[in-house]
């Protein structure tokens, strides 16, 4: 059976996704992720899905990150990002960051059927305005392509390190012990190309939807 991903923290919108997805596509199975470390699990357990709809601002997810890291971990798995986002500029960055379509949450029902029926179908599917946007600039490109070089658990602690959380308290929250957080904190600084945890956490943030809003973390060892 064929398998479509919902990915939205909103029950309602999720609700509605449901009905207009079960009608223009019966056949389909759902299932769905409250937050961006439960569409981890669900993407793991579904490997042969479909299609995935992601929304930008779940619990967990910061800007085009999940993005950016689920299509170098699942690269099969075809993305529509669906937002309240309605900017042209937001919706040309999540198709230069892989999504395959971008639908506005105030999209209707029949455009939002449509959307995902010219999808399914191999096309790309964008409001016209987000075609006529400027192309993401070289830094954020960078940034995007070192963030897929990182591991599924090395990215955690990069989102973890956004938060503001220490490396205890990683290691807390990941239940490993703090020298195997310093270790994957070592290989994502590497891998970033950055020389301390700030330049980490900036380098991240310019997938951002507004890079000018990312705090630095708080200094500690490495």
């Amino acid at each position: 059976m064929p398998t479509l991903l919902i990915a939205d923290d909103h029950p309602l919108f999720r609700e509605a996704l449901r009905g207009v997805v079960s009608r223009v596509l019966p056949d389909y199975a759902l299932r769905e992720a409250d937050s961006a470390q439960a569409l981890y699990a669900l993407t793991e357990a579904e490997p042969d899905a479909d299609l995935l709809l992601l929304d930008l601002n779940m619990p967990g997810a910061h800007g085009f990150s999940v993005l950016v890291h689920l299509r170098a971990q699942h690269p099969q798995l075809p993305v529509v990002v669906v937002s309240a986002q309605e900017d042209p500029a937001v919706m040309r960055r999540a198709l230069d960051h892989g999504a395959v379509g971008f639908i506005p949450k105030s999209a209707d029902a029949a455009t939002l059927g449509d959307a995902l029926t010219q999808v399914l179908e191999g096309e790309r599917w964008a409001p016209e305005a987000a075609q006529s946007a400027p192309a993401v600039g070289d830094d954020e490109h960078a940034a995007a392509q070192r963030l897929r070089e990182l591991t599924p658990q090395q990215f955690r602690v990069l989102q973890m390190l956004g938060t503001g959380l220490l490396n205890k308290q990683i290691a807390y929250e990941l239940g490993v012990s703090e020298a195997t957080v310093k270790a994957h904190m070592t290989a994502v600084l590497r891998k970033l190309g950055a020389s301390n945890r700030t330049q980490a956490v900036l380098i991240a943030g310019r997938l951002a939807l507004d890079p000018a809003s990312v705090v630095p973390p708080p200094e500690e060892e490495s």
